[in-house]
């Protein structure tokens, strides 16, 4: 298993003109690892991959592999709605050291569950590190159905999934017919608890940007069998993460990355800072957790 527990989907902090600030990202890294995640998602959406550019891309690859410095596995989004484009990607990340790849669903062009598994295959072959599946239907339009994500499950280094389809049944299908070996990872900090009922290896979240050390003692608590007290986190979280995603992600959690110290920017164009009323909830709801 690539890891078990709390990833965080790490944000990108950018400078006053737009750029990387990579000096912020090393405050942010050493904040996640001390507070005791699992591996670090570097270039996912809530990195906001998509308005980066190849060469940014690289930078923040070179940068992660070299700064984690084999802390917590290091993995990195290579996905795109091109298979040929995801290959290169693939093989050039795992060029530079990267642990282990998230590839989203192509999105766009709404491919068939053959197409997925075509797809999928074609990139696994390409590289030798893991991958892990990545479904988010609200996101791109396909929706990875639980006999397509068994079919994946056979091939070698398709590792996992992270599942963020709201789906809890299907969920549990995958669980039933996939077995142990094949890690799922909820993909919805919400549902973190109900998957890890499930079966589930842990969480690819956003919510841990700002607060890990919540996240990571859901799962730690779960897995030592304290039922009672994960379920009493993941309670207390339950309204925060709602507010994670009162606005398109990644737009509150990085308001809120600012409100807990980290000069991490505005998000890029076509996304916009948070309205006034989600600042002002965001910032009630974090006094919570400073009681």
């Amino acid at each position: 298993m690539l890891f078990k527990g709390c990833s965080t989907a790490l944000i990108t902090p950018f400078k006053k003109d737009g750029s990387v600030n990579f000096n912020v990202f090393k405050k942010i890294i050493d904040y996640q690892i001390d507070n005791g995640v699992s591996s670090l998602v570097f270039l996912g959406t809530t990195g906001e991959s998509s308005t980066l550019t190849e060469v940014e891309r690289e930078e923040v690859v070179k940068f992660a592999v070299k700064y984690v410095n084999k802390r917590v596995p290091v993995i990195i989004g290579a996905g795109s709605n091109s298979t040929s484009e995801a290959i290169k990607r693939s093989v050039r990340f795992e060029e530079l050291g990267a642990d282990a790849l998230l590839h989203v669903t192509p999105y766009y062009n709404k491919t068939t569950q053959k197409g997925l598994i075509e797809h999928y295959s074609k990139i696994a072959q390409s590289v030798k590190i893991p991958i892990i599946l990545y479904n988010v239907p609200s996101r791109t339009g396909v929706n990875i159905l639980p006999q397509t994500v068994f079919e994946l499950s056979k091939v070698k280094n398709i590792v996992g999934i992270k599942e963020a389809s709201g789906n809890i049944e299907q969920v549990a299908e995958i669980s039933r017919i996939c077995g142990k070996d094949f890690a799922i990872y909820s993909g919805d900090d919400v549902l973190t608890l109900s998957i890890l009922c499930l079966g589930g290896s842990g969480v690819i979240s956003v919510a841990s940007n700002a607060l890990p050390k919540k996240m990571v003692e859901i799962c730690e608590h779960y897995f030592i069998g304290n039922i009672e007290h994960a379920r009493e986190l993941q309670f207390k979280m339950n309204p925060f993460i709602k507010l994670m995603f009162s606005e398109v992600n990644p737009i509150p959690i990085k308001y809120t990355m600012k409100k807990v110290g980290f000069d991490c920017g505005k998000p890029r164009l076509p996304l916009l800072e948070p309205l006034n009323k989600t600042k002002l909830s965001i910032g009630k709801c974090l006094k919570t957790f400073n009681n």
